[in-house]
């Protein structure tokens, strides 16, 4: 008979928060495994409450028996002056996503990065990563950048629409692996580096449904390349269907959010989470929404609806 003494209470605090997946995929896996868990999310813009206000909301929590919180925009850079401590990677990357709550004391871990790290070695198993592209970067590509980097990429080359931004992302991130090159660029520079390219990362929002299409030129992909997309609203974008037809070794976008997903699962319950079981109920989950929903939902943007809010 399954031990069910335990009990976990876990959130959600961000914007938009209410369609996320996050307590359907948690609460399933608790099930799976013999565990109460109850996952809630926490909408600041349903509550009316500004972004600042995450440091009370982790007090409130820590007084009403919270073991832990999941943290999305925009609020994982406004919750590290509230935390006890931070995991190095975390503090590295300047970002919180996910805070274990113990006695009152509030620890700070980043599961963005550790669900690529991980769902890169697992789906694209010896992929060479000697020197990558990566498209957008935002919030989350500094977590897949991170990754990719620790997995020992040498050169990175960062292209986002923002050529100021790819440059200045470049530059924390250089000052974090000083021996490796990293390069921010401007989207002209794309026909150029992709070539040379051992693969490509797709992190911006184009391919979700709400931005069609894909952020680059696909005729400059080819079989030699392997191709990971962040974006799992299709699961197959158009990135990914042209990818695969060419014979590309592909990760498509649920293996981030999963991977994520499943390091805040261990993280909060000490209890590793079976990443197939919940792959398959994230598939079903999506492709459930997909049919009943023809738009997007209304008040909802379209990050919102990302796992755990990878943003």
């Amino acid at each position: 008979m399954s031990n069910r003494a335990e009990s976990y209470l876990l959130g959600l605090i961000g914007e938009g928060v209410m369609p996320s997946l996050s307590p359907a995929l948690h609460e399933r896996e608790a099930d799976r495994q013999g565990l109460r868990l109850l996952y809630r999310p926490i909408d600041l813009l349903e509550l009316g409450l500004a972004p600042t206000a995450v440091g009370n909301l982790l007090e409130a929590a820590a007084q009403l028996g919270f073991n832990g919180l999941n943290i999305t925009h925009p609020c994982k850079q406004l919750v590290l002056p509230f935390l006890d401590e931070v995991t190095e990677d975390a503090r590295r990357l300047g970002a919180v996503n996910t805070v274990l709550i113990s006695d009152g004391t509030f620890v700070g871990h980043n599961t963005d990065f550790s669900g690529f790290a991980g769902a890169f070695a697992a789906g694209l198993p010896n992929a060479p990563v000697n020197r990558v592209v990566q498209l957008g970067a935002g919030g989350a590509g500094s977590a897949v950048a991170y990754a990719l980097l620790s997995a020992g990429t040498r050169t990175l080359d960062l292209v986002d629409m923002d050529g100021v931004r790819a440059s200045s992302r470049a530059a924390e991130l250089q000052a974090l692996f000083p021996d490796r090159t990293i390069t921010g660029r401007g989207i002209d520079a794309l026909p150029q580096l992709v070539p040379g390219a051992d693969g490509l990362v797709n992190c911006t929002p184009m391919g979700m449904k709400e931005h069609p299409g894909s952020s680059f030129d696909l005729t400059q992909l080819t079989s030699q390349h392997w191709v990971a997309d962040i974006v799992y609203r299709p699961i197959e974008t158009v990135l990914v269907r042209h990818a695969r037809q060419l014979g590309c070794m592909v990760l498509d976008g649920g293996r981030m959010a999963v991977g994520q997903a499943a390091d805040a699962f261990r993280l909060f319950t000490g209890k590793e989470a079976d990443a197939d079981h919940m792959r398959t109920h994230f598939l079903a989950m999506v492709e459930r929404e997909d049919a009943e929903q023809s738009s997007p939902t209304p008040g909802a943007d379209s990050q919102s609806l990302l796992i755990g809010g990878i943003r």
